[in-house]
């Protein structure tokens, strides 16, 4: 089994990079980096950046960032994958040094997705400073946040990520409003998502931030222009975190959160969980039948009085300790 420390970071191609300085920075409260090659690269912590966007005609995923512990294990990786019959190729100096990391390989997931291993990360020269007042991201060792894909080859592309790959699995749901597995690589309960839909494509981002202050503000902003909101104020049934969604210029949905659940992942067991929200979070982009089928599961949770503790990390932004 291979291990990874984190999905460190992730790669957007972008037809309107201007449109993704204004949101990253004025919306979400990111520091935006000007690249050299007309790109950006986002900065959410300590690290160079967490989310690179790429100037392209199209909107979408360019790569994922999954880190290995140091040199030793990303050869290990390499040389597993390439025992499986994969086509691994080794990242080309501007490569790693765009990504500022010291070594990186790479190859293609079923759908096509770039997936990135790479060792010893660089982190900035500069504190990071938010484009706006908010308390901060929390990514560091637990990662950038998450990213969901959608796929209408669910099976293949959950053997790749779970067996191929090594991710190990958090929980799942059997179709009810939507098929989806949701997958982990270090405490933060996933990491990477599947979701079964009629076309490929990033389903959404999820970033979190410290203070659940942050979380309401940004609410506030985007009731300005309902029109933006793809999923409302709600929480999940699985990682417990408390968020909304906007669309983002690529098209897709950035989610935006607060208190994720963290998991014991040497004493985690998968499990069939019975909806992906407690109450909230009205999904604009289902179908009316699939809608219908989400709220018809938290009718039941409400019926049931089911809650669930908040999780959280010993931060300055926390004033309760885990457990």
């Amino acid at each position: 089994m291979m291990h990874y420390t984190q999905v460190g970071y992730i790669g957007i191609t972008a037809s309107d990079t201007g449109a993704w300085r204004t949101f990253a920075g004025e919306y979400l409260g990111m520091q935006v980096v000007d690249g050299s090659d007309g790109g950006l690269a986002l900065r959410m912590d300590e690290r160079r950046h967490r989310i690179l966007v790429e100037p392209a005609q199209d909107d979408g995923l360019a790569f994922l960032g999954l880190e290995t512990s140091g040199p030793e294990q990303l050869e290990a990786a390499a040389t597993r994958l390439q025992a499986q019959g994969l086509n691994v190729e080794r990242g080309s100096p501007g490569e790693c040094s765009r990504r500022h990391v010291q070594d990186m390989f790479w190859l293609r997931d079923p759908d096509g997705y770039r997936v990135e291993f790479y060792c010893n990360p660089t982190a900035a020269d500069e504190p990071f400073t938010p484009a706006r007042p908010i308390g901060g991201f929390r990514a560091g060792a637990l990662g950038f946040g998450h990213l969901v894909l959608q796929t209408c080859n669910f099976g293949e592309m959950e053997e790749f990520y779970l067996q191929t790959i090594g991710l190990r699995l958090s929980d799942y749901t059997d179709g009810s409003p939507f098929r989806a597995s949701f997958m982990h690589v270090n405490s933060r309960h996933h990491s990477l998502a599947l979701i079964e839909f009629d076309r490929p494509g990033i389903h959404h981002i999820m970033v979190e931030y410290n203070f659940i202050d942050d979380v309401g503000r940004l609410y506030d902003m985007a009731l300005k222009a309902p029109e933006s909101i793809a999923v409302s104020l709600g929480r999940h049934a699985n990682d417990h975190v408390l968020s909304f969604y906007t669309f983002s210029p690529g098209g897709f949905m950035i989610e935006t959160g607060w208190a994720g659940r963290l998991i014991d992942v040497d004493r985690w067991k998968p499990e069939l969980i019975f909806g992906p929200s407690i109450w909230g979070h009205e999904r604009h982009w289902l179908p009316p039948e699939r809608r219908a089928a989400a709220q018809a599961i938290l009718e039941t949770a409400a019926e049931k009085g089911i809650m669930e503790p908040t999780s959280v990390t010993r931060s300055p932004a926390f004033k309760i300790e885990e457990s």
